[in-house]
């Protein structure tokens, strides 16, 4: 049987994803890039934008009108299926516009021989 949540691999994971929502507050292209896998396979689902494959991306990131995301983030779960595979959930509240807005994310990672790197991601906003 797979273990799951061992928690030194959920730790690691925690502070690898904590560094991801350090690089999105700030606009870190060069950490955020550095964490998703570098494939055509890797997927990523906004708000408004589906992105298939890390160009597309990176290209999304650059030219991002609103580089620096501001949220405070609550309910961070992560959990860790052997020594490979994590998922990480949160939710987030965010002041877009003037207007206070509650989202989603999720995010499955995979240990690669060069460490960790997210290969699917999803970010939703819940309805007003």
């Amino acid at each position: 049987m797979t273990p799951v949540n061992d928690p030194g691999i959920v730790a690691e994971v925690t502070d690898l994803y904590l560094q991801y929502e350090e690089a999105l507050s700030n606009n870190n292209l060069e950490v955020m890039d550095s964490l998703f896998w570098n494939a055509p396979e890797v997927v990523r689902f906004g708000v408004t934008e589906n992105l298939y494959g890390s160009d597309e991306i990176r290209n999304f990131r650059a030219s991002r009108p609103n580089p620096k995301i501001e949220r405070e983030i609550s309910n961070l779960k992560v959990v860790t299926f052997g020594k490979d595979t994590a998922t990480v959930t949160l939710e987030f509240r965010r002041i877009i516009g003037g207007v206070e807005r509650f989202g989603r994310q999720s995010q499955t990672w995979y240990r690669f021989a060069e460490g960790w790197k997210v290969v699917s991601a999803h970010v939703s906003l819940l309805p007003l």
